[in-house]
């Protein structure tokens, strides 16, 4: 059933809901030491009044030991359980590229080929080639989903939250849309890195014409089912999320909240719960998923001819201090140094209504995995929850 009625924001029920809890799990008990601190963990994760989310959940794992916790739903009031189900957004992306590198293993697909080879017509003829891997690593210069189409109102974007969207429909509303031009290249591929979605929706279409199934049914018998991932769906035009779920909401023009927990997408859209994607992470960096030279690519960095970089398209988003402004981007995954010069590998994603992430070292001593419902637009907010977790848990 659609819950589409707004939902009015009571400082009692926020107030009722602002105690998190945590429990940490240690793997072996003389390693019960201070490296998790709990009260550090559920002060990182707390939601407070006006702060652009309603609630989080989050997983951290470091020297053996486990924490889990949540925080609740400022909303209603109610306690948000740390097993709940949630949107994961571009996280997404990463479960799509393990299938193009599985296929790559297998001679399938040559990440050096080319998107006209696969698909021919796809791209119109003012493109120059594209390589798969350009597609995959951030390089490929295309546009962004629907470029060029007129910035929908916050009203607008709530009440078309149900569309959903193959990958045909957006593929032809962003190349060749009506009633406006059609969209060129932004840069020559692999010259620049500029994080792309649409890069992905026409890696989406060419597993399907590969393989002659749907993407949802490549993840779920390559990666959902081998690793047992029972709480990880890519449900298609089902907009219901399984429950226990974290919410989600957005504003209004009126500033009254509307549950968004259920909503479309498109076939790569999925969800997952912080057990699954830490055992998700766990199995993409140990050798179960990938092959050893495939899963190099995932700590891959795309590099120019001095052997450098590539540089970040707008000179931001990507790294801090020294090397800012330079591609953090591999294919499925992003760098994310720490303060000790620790570099962790992940993914974040946005739905609307929710930001989440997963992190690992290579080695897995270290894995956090968050997703925080929103009562905002803007999610910077949202993102800081993630970052406080980092700290908290790895941070010293």
């Amino acid at each position: 059933m659609r819950r589409s009625s707004a939902l009015a924001l009571s400082l009692t029920t926020m107030t009722a809901a602002l105690a998190a809890f945590g429990t940490v799990i240690p793997a072996q008990a003389q390693q019960a030491s201070a490296r998790l601190d709990p009260q550090a963990l559920r002060a990182a994760i707390a939601v407070q009044p006006g702060g652009g989310a309603a609630g989080a959940v989050a997983r951290v794992f470091t020297s053996g030991q486990t924490w889990r916790g949540a925080s609740g739903d400022l909303v209603t009031g109610k306690q948000v359980k740390d097993e709940a189900h949630f949107r994961i957004g571009s996280i997404a992306k990463t479960f799509e590229a393990v299938v193009l590198l599985q296929l790559s293993a297998e001679g399938r697909v040559d990440l050096d080929e080319t998107v006209q080879h696969y698909l021919p017509g796809l791209l119109p003829e003012t493109f120059a080639p594209v390589t798969v891997r350009q597609l995959l690593n951030h390089t490929s210069g295309l546009p962004q989903d629907f470029e060029g189409a007129p910035q929908p109102s916050q009203d607008e974007v709530i009440d078309n939250r149900f569309a959903y969207y193959t990958f045909d429909e957006v593929i032809q509303q962003t190349l060749r849309p009506e009633g406006r031009p059609w969209p060129g290249p932004r840069f020559a591929p692999g010259t620049e890195q500029e994080y792309n979605s649409f890069g992905y929706r026409i890696a989406g279409k060419l597993i399907e014409a590969v393989t002659g199934h749907p993407l949802k049914d490549e993840i779920a018998a390559r990666i959902l089912t081998p690793l047992k991932l029972h709480d990880t769906s890519a449900p298609g035009r089902d907009a219901e999320v399984p429950r226990p779920s974290l919410p989600g909401y957005l504003p209004n023009g009126k500033g009254e909240l509307v549950d968004v927990n259920e909503q479309g997408g498109n076939p790569s859209s999925m969800i997952s719960t912080t057990a699954d994607l830490d055992r998700f992470i766990t199995a993409l960096f140990d050798g179960r998923l990938l092959r050893p030279a495939q899963a190099a690519e995932l700590r891959t960095l795309p590099r120019g001819s001095d052997g450098k970089p590539l540089r970040y398209a707008d000179g931001s988003n990507c790294n801090t201090g020294p090397d800012k402004g330079s591609a953090c981007f591999s294919i499925g995954l992003m760098s994310f140094p720490l303060p000790d010069g620790t570099v962790m590998w992940g993914k974040t994603g946005s739905d609307l209504g929710y930001k989440s992430g997963v992190f690992a070292t290579p080695d897995l001593n270290r894995r956090g995995v968050y997703a925080v419902g929103t009562t905002a637009f803007d999610d910077t907010d949202a993102s800081a929850i993630g970052k406080r977790l980092a700290l908290a848990a790895f941070g010293s």
